[in-house]
């Protein structure tokens, strides 16, 4: 038997939608800042020579560069005003976040509630500034060492260069909080896979071309459609993927009633980190690769192999990638989920997982559990951002079909999607609402008109 919150969501259609007013605001409130968004990776910063940059950028494709400028919808390729993307706001983020737990400070400020968050998230923008600012010159200085790029080398074009890119990031970041508040789905994440779809029309017509020219054989092209359309249905499976813990309520006395003991679970997600970790790896890769990557050919020998290296595909690159993601997918569960006050709110309101004892006994069984689903989220993240990044490596398919972009697609889409169905759902839970308001006032008002 289906209970009433899922009949409802059965129900949820385009009807229900054309009349959810607030919704198709938010809807459209998003759609506009990500069109903004989009206009500002065609706008490129003063000074630059459009051609000799086409010719670096097409240099550069093939290693990470190209890697993070498929994420950033090609505005690094083009050196726009949006070069940067987010990564700076979300590499502060790990920085704060990292800091929180060791700093008596910051914890303090984060048991202070909602005005320690907000303290807390300016410190972060204040953060996200100071590196924008700092990888703004580190580009600018790259960009005066590649002969012809810059039309006037010198300090005027390494100021505008910073201001122009680290405000660029800072209106991102701004243009994110808003989507957020007053849109739907998480403004951060959408703006990222704004940049990775836009990538979508030009990665298909490109694999479409090497088949044409006989450079990729028909053979591939339909192994790598299967090998997308069976990683889409992995991580749909893997994302929705839960470990129930049973919580069993004993029965209770209320007021001069008896009531019966209930049975419920505890919902533990496989991947409780969700596409985070490949986003905060992708950000801390980002700052050292662009400095190897800008300075190839003219700084050291070492220096020039670690830029060999750090290609996509290559092993130091994989096995940074691969720690980074595994490190993030624990950090940032033990950020969001604490056994300690999940056990102690189980043990307030009566509940137990039945065989163990309630309080620090659950804490540490429900630690226990959520370790190891974790290892396996761990292992399945990587797995899926790295086998087909490898597999399409070699065959040299467009960045699009790369795991990371999939995965980050497929999560961004199904998350925008749940709360689409939550706020249809709300609306049809204040219809019933006000409909029974409605019926109860007839029959009061019907009754009143007996007695008389």
């Amino acid at each position: 038997m289906a209970s009433a919150a899922e009949q409802l969501a059965a129900n949820i259609n385009f009807s229900a939608l054309g009349k959810a007013e607030e919704l198709k605001k938010r809807i459209w409130f998003t759609l506009g800042a990500l069109i903004v968004y989009r206009l500002g990776t065609f706008i490129p910063i003063p000074g630059i020579d459009a051609i000799s940059l086409a010719q670096l950028a097409q240099q550069q494709s093939s290693g990470i560069l190209g890697w993070i400028n498929g994420i950033a919808g090609g505005a690094l390729g083009r050196m726009a005003i949006f070069a940067l993307n987010i990564f700076p706001y979300i590499t502060a983020s790990i920085i704060i976040q990292v800091m929180t737990p060791t700093s008596p400070f910051l914890s303090a400020l984060k048991k202070e509630g909602e005005q320690g968050r907000k303290k807390i998230n300016q410190y972060t923008r204040y953060g996200t500034v100071a590196l924008a600012a700092l990888q703004a010159f580190g580009i600018a200085v790259g960009l005066e060492g590649q002969g012809g790029i810059v039309t006037e080398p010198g300090i005027f074009f390494r100021l505008s260069t910073v201001i122009t890119l680290t405000g660029g990031t800072v209106f991102l970041m701004w243009l994110g909080e808003q989507i957020t508040s007053r849109g739907i789905g998480n403004g951060i994440s959408l703006i990222i896979f704004s940049g990775i779809v836009s990538g979508l029309p030009g990665a298909i017509a490109g694999t479409l071309e090497l088949g044409r020219t006989g450079q990729l054989s028909t053979f591939v092209i339909l192994g790598v459609i299967v090998m997308v359309l069976v990683v889409v249905a992995f991580v749909v499976f893997m994302e929705r993927a839960q470990r129930r813990l049973i919580v069993q309520y004993p029965k209770r006395q209320q007021g001069n009633q008896m009531i019966q003991g209930d049975q419920s679970h505890l919902p533990l997600k496989l991947n409780t980190a969700g596409v985070i970790p490949p986003i905060f790896a992708s950000s801390i890769l980002m700052m050292p690769v662009t400095i190897a990557n800008f300075s190839q050919g003219q700084g050291p020998e070492w220096l020039n192999v670690i830029t060999a290296l750090l290609g996509r595909g290559q092993p130091l690159f994989l096995i940074i990638y691969v720690v980074l993601i595994v490190f993030f997918a624990f950090f940032y569960t033990a950020m969001v989920f604490d056994p300690k006050e999940t056990a102690d709110n189980l043990k307030n309101y009566g509940g137990f997982i039945p065989g163990i004892r309630p309080g620090a006994k659950t804490a540490e069984y429900i630690d226990y559990v959520l370790t190891r689903i974790t290892v396996i989220g761990a292992i399945y993240l990587s797995a899926v951002c790295l086998l087909p990044q490898i597999l399409t490596g070699r065959a040299g398919l467009p960045f699009f079909f790369g795991g990371t972009s999939l995965l980050i697609v497929v999560s961004v889409t199904m998350d925008t999607v749940s709360q689409v169905q939550s706020h249809l759902l709300a609306q049809q839970y204040e219809g019933l609402v006000k409909r029974s308001k409605i019926r109860g006032n007839r029959k009061r008002g019907s009754k009143r008109g007996r007695r008389k």
